[in-house]
């Protein structure tokens, strides 16, 4: 990703000057000095062989392709001491396509509708005797991409099977391989968006602009509205998981996306960018997609999110405010031994130093010195741009 920006970056923020905007501007320039003597650098010793090298630092951006894996596998780490022994259901809720062009002028307002939506829907479902009657757990993901990059904001959630019972004295179990009616979930789901999405217009906190002017008029936003309602909204449920070992594999893969990682990234030549795709209409069979270098930049930087939005967020049994107690209740109601404390959060810093994951050669006691470099000394020692 580096490379295109570093060869097309400077004829996009030309021609896109007057609409490109601040977190556009530095999502590029993270990526662009990412691991290059721009950001200075750092010793990395292996306190096993004593072996000693110096690398480039990394922008640490959230939306880099390269600086994810640490970020990771440190919240995995916490995690992991946080996972009850039951079965987990994987929860997907995505919304239409005038939704998702609304979100787009509106990013900040209508994700966090999206994320509020979605876990309240969960939780209500949940609660209701007719289904479970119980106070169940949620960690949620915010997507905006699809495959091809274009814009499709979704909540992919995971939740244990089952929840403490509303007095609390009680584990109740879903029934074996099924969480709650999808169809419950969506309509529910919309109505609860609706709700909100119309709250934050009446409030004012919606901006409308180009094709999208007219909804600024409030019976043209209420007749939106009202054709949303006459639509079915897809909320679907996959098959629940193994254990707790592939609901981490799981979250590994999910939390700390970016829209496209390097590795489907194929060629760049003669201002025009190919990468591998995943057809899911079509038995997820992998293609190849050509776009001009231009396009390609723009698709990437719609998932740009907004500064300070959270995209990882915790509901229900674990929300922060409440979260080690009612784990505690939790495991004790299950009979589960207490978790060793996830002490290696420490540890985990030093043993990952490279955000990308392990090196070639990766040495098991590596860790990291920070010195602080200028970036001339840093081109002056020779050090490899490890972009």
């Amino acid at each position: 990703m580096a490379d295109v920006f570093h060869r097309h970056g400077a004829d996009y923020r030309r021609d896109h000057h007057g609409h490109l905007g601040r977190v556009e501007r530095r999502v590029m320039a993270a990526v662009e000095a990412c691991r290059t003597a721009a950001l200075g650098g750092h010793t990395e010793y292996c306190v096993d062989c004593g072996l000693v090298r110096q690398a480039y630092n990394s922008c640490r951006n959230r939306h880099c392709p390269k600086c994810q894996g640490l970020a990771r596998a440190r919240w995995l780490a916490d995690r992991k001491a946080e996972l009850l022994p039951v079965p987990y259901f994987h929860v997907v809720f995505t919304v239409p396509a005038a939704i998702a062009a609304i979100a787009f002028q509106n990013k900040a307002a209508v994700y966090a509708i999206l994320f509020q939506a979605a876990s309240e829907a969960l939780r209500v479902a949940a609660a209701d005797p007719k289904h479970l009657g119980a106070e169940i757990g949620v960690v949620a993901v915010l997507h905006t991409w699809g495959q091809t990059l274009q814009h499709h904001p979704h909540i992919h959630c995971v939740i244990p099977g089952g929840g403490l019972s509303l007095d609390g004295e009680r584990w109740i179990a879903c029934r074996p391989g099924f969480f709650l009616p999808v169809r419950v979930l969506s309509r529910l789901f919309k109505r609860l968006f609706l709700d909100r999405l119309r709250g934050a217009f009446k409030a004012g906190e919606l901006r409308f602009f180009n094709d999208l002017a007219g909804l600024a008029d409030p019976a043209a936003f209420r007749a939106r509205l009202a054709e949303l309602r006459r639509t079915e909204w897809v909320v679907y449920a996959k098959s629940p998981f193994g254990g707790p070992e592939q609901v981490l594999a799981y979250l590994g893969r999910y939390t700390h996306r970016v829209a496209i990682a390097n590795s489907r990234l194929v060629a760049l030549d003669q201002g025009r960018v190919s990468f591998r795709w995943k057809d899911y209409r079509h038995h997820d069979k992998t293609k190849l997609m050509t776009l001009g270098a231009d396009e390609f930049i723009r698709r990437f930087l719609l998932h740009a999110l907004p500064d300070g939005f959270h995209r990882i967020r915790h509901y229900g049994l674990f929300a922060n405010g409440r979260r080690a107690a009612k784990l505690a209740q939790c495991r004790r109601l299950l009979a589960a031994p207490t978790p060793v404390p996830a002490g290696a959060g420490g540890r985990l810093s030093r043993a990952l130093p490279l955000s990308h994951g392990p090196p070639p050669g990766h040495l098991s006691g590596l860790r990291r010195r920070h010195d602080p470099l200028r970036p001339s000394l840093a081109q002056a020692h020779g050090w490899p741009d490890t972009s």
